[in-house]
C-alpha cells in the first residue's frame, strides 16, 4: 500500500512539473533585435522589420515585403530581451498588425535559454479614446 501511494504521489508531481513547463508566459515590448540593441522602442522604424536595420531601404534595389528581421521581446522587469521564434500556427501578418512595437505584449510558449518558442500571443488592448485627442 505504501508503495502505491508513493508511486501515485511521484506520478502526480511529475505531471504537475511537465504541465508547468509546457506553456510559459512573458510580457514586454515586442520589437526587432536591431532596435532593442540600440534602445529604440517607441522610435523603432517599421523598415527594420523588412530588412533588419534602419535606413536599409536605401540599399535595396527593389521594393521588398519579406520579413527579414529577428524579433525580440524586451521584458522590462528582467532588464533583458528574449529572441522570439513563432510557430507555424501564428500568422505573421497578425503579429505585425496587432503587436509589433507595442508594450504589454504577452507571448505564450516554451522558453529555452534566451529564446521563446511562441505558440500563442496576446496583443495589448487598443488605446482608449481620449476626450482631448480630437480637440487639439
Amino acid at each position: 500500500m505504501f508503495m502505491k501511494k508513493t508511486l501515485l504521489l511521484l506520478a502526480g508531481v511529475l505531471l504537475t512539473l511537465s504541465l508547468a513547463q509546457a506553456a510559459q508566459e512573458k510580457e514586454g515590448f515586442l520589437t526587432t533585435k536591431w532596435c532593442a540593441d540600440r534602445g529604440l522602442f517607441a522610435d523603432c522604424r517599421m523598415e527594420t522589420i523588412f530588412c533588419g536595420y534602419e535606413g536599409c531601404y536605401k540599399d535595396q534595389k527593389e521594393f521588398n515585403t519579406n520579413v527579414n528581421a529577428t524579433f525580440v521581446l524586451n521584458v522590462h522587469s528582467e532588464g533583458k530581451y528574449y529572441l522570439v521564434e513563432f510557430s507555424e500556427g501564428i500568422e505573421l501578418g497578425e503579429i505585425l498588425e496587432k503587436a509589433i512595437n507595442k508594450n504589454e505584449v504577452t507571448l505564450i510558449g516554451e522558453i529555452e535559454g534566451n529564446t521563446i518558442k511562441v505558440e500563442d500571443f496576446e496583443a495589448p488592448p487598443p488605446p482608449k479614446k481620449s476626450f482631448f485627442k480630437g480637440c487639439l
